[in-house]
């Protein structure tokens, strides 16, 4: 078949092949709608009718250098021409593996100068939670096995990152108990602050982990892993005392750190590392998304030189992927990572962050608007039906916000239940900001008591 033939299908053709073959993720039985992408450029889209979205998501928060730029494309081809492919396993290696390597021993916190390469975020956990065990067993401990992490936290779905995945969704009764040894704490939610029995959120959270390690035993624990912002949560910050206490606690008692950073990474919330900045001092990083923008499936995970030196003692590390290393990822990251630095998107994250959120402040003077909130260019609006309860606003049908704000405002934003997040480009301009907070604002205007919408 042509390429020709392929592109002169109608759109109500291709969203008919889409449900005939495609099975997506995530996506409710009941729900039969199809929005077919056909173009980006910068923050915008366009679908197979023509019409043009203000991209307010991201995808999944993947894009930061925008949709379509032209010199990612050729540097794609060009290393496709020198080198499409080759295993990075054993002594096998290539020129931009290593030079992607040598970058991210720059930007990364100090001492993280080892690099393992993945495709995606749910690999880069898998990862991390064997390398972290890894570690201990080659020093001599191998009892610690256990990986503490977080309620609400998304750790990606297979099945490592999944047991420590604490967004209940995704844990379907199918899919079995997941891997050994993983015990959920809770999670930080300032917002709630009657989870914490009347107590201070991080006296209660810094006790309770205490605890758990008392319960469990210090030498039993391989590390903690957890998510600088719960993405999942829409935005979800920490109180700023929060990681740095948390931490002091794990340093003591041998436990490592691992900074989940496939969402926040590279710069979406206003730093190169979010976790460097909450205090987290991690011993391995999981990166992806934003490493190539979305051009190229991509991740690395960054660890400490000892923790990288005793994994890959002895016989070396027995895990790997196909993919590890690929060149033609290496080299799009090499160029993604020096847009990011060229035109400061890192730096003006921050800004534009603050900038959106005040324009989304008089949200708050809707009685079903509980807060507003975020970091950088990672913004969440929670809803409730009762201000004081603050109890979960249910919007009909489920989808919340999303289908409206796309439908009538041309805005993609994703919805999450009562929760609303925004997560757009960061080469978004301040006017496409205020377009997309004033879309926002119409929808939420319209929002009936009921959940349902005003015409």
């Amino acid at each position: 078949m042509t390429t020709q033939t392929q592109q002169t299908r109608s759109a109500e053709a291709m969203a008919d092949l889409d449900r005939k073959h495609v099975v997506h993720p995530c996506l409710d039985s009941s729900v039969t709608d199809r929005v077919v992408m056909m173009r980006g450029e910068g923050c915008r889209l366009w679908d197979a009718n023509g019409k043009e979205y203000l991209d307010g998501s991201g995808g999944l928060s993947v894009v930061t250098v925008g949709h379509g730029r032209k010199e990612l494309a050729e540097v794609a081809a060009e290393q496709m021409q020198d080198l499409a492919y080759f295993t990075s396993f054993w002594h096998f290696t290539n020129d931009k593996a290593v030079l992607l390597a040598e970058r991210l021993a720059e930007l990364a916190p100090a001492g993280l100068s080892k690099v393992f390469y993945t495709n995606g975020g749910s690999e880069g956990v898998e990862t991390a939670i064997k390398a972290a065990r890894l570690f201990h067993y080659r020093r001599g401990e191998q009892t610690r096995k256990w990986i503490l992490s977080r309620e609400f936290s998304y750790h990606g779905v297979s099945y490592g990152g999944l047991t420590a995945t604490g967004a209940q969704y995704y844990h379907h009764p199918s899919f079995g108990s997941g891997i050994s040894d993983v015990h959920h704490l809770t999670a930080p939610y300032p917002f709630h602050e009657e989870m914490y029995d009347g107590r201070q959120i991080t006296d209660y959270l810094v006790a309770e982990l205490e605890e758990t390690i008392e319960r469990i035993g210090a030498e039993n624990i391989a590390a903690m892993i957890g998510e600088s912002i719960i993405s999942h949560k829409a935005a979800l910050v920490a109180p700023d005392d929060y990681w740095p206490r948390m931490r002091a606690v794990l340093r003591r008692h041998g436990i490592l750190m691992i900074a989940d950073e496939v969402v926040t990474g590279f710069g979406r919330t206003g730093s190169w590392f979010a976790s460097e900045t909450a205090g987290m001092d991690p011993d391995i990083i999981v990166t992806a998304k934003a490493i190539t923008g979305g051009y190229m499936p991509f991740g690395a995970v960054m660890m400490r030189e000892d923790i990288g030196d005793t994994v890959a003692s002895d016989d070396g590390f027995a895990h790997g992927f196909t993919y590890n290393g690929h060149p033609v990822a290496c080299a799009v990251a090499l160029r993604t990572l020096a847009i990011l630095d060229e035109e400061s998107l890192v730096t003006d994250a921050a800004r534009k962050g603050d900038l959106l959120r005040a324009q989304l402040a008089p949200l708050l003077d809707n009685p079903l608007v509980g807060e507003v909130r975020g970091i950088g260019l990672s913004t969440g609006i929670e809803f409730v039906s009762d201000p004081i309860a603050k109890t979960p606003f249910a919007f009909e049908g489920g989808s919340g916000l999303t289908d409206i704000v796309r439908e009538d405002y041309g805005v993609i934003g994703r919805g999450l239940g009562s929760l609303f997040i925004l997560t757009p480009p960061l080469v978004i301009s301040d006017d496409q900001i205020s377009r997309m907070a004033d879309a926002v604002k119409s929808a939420v205007a319209r929002v009936r008591p009921d959940g349902t919408f005003r015409g």
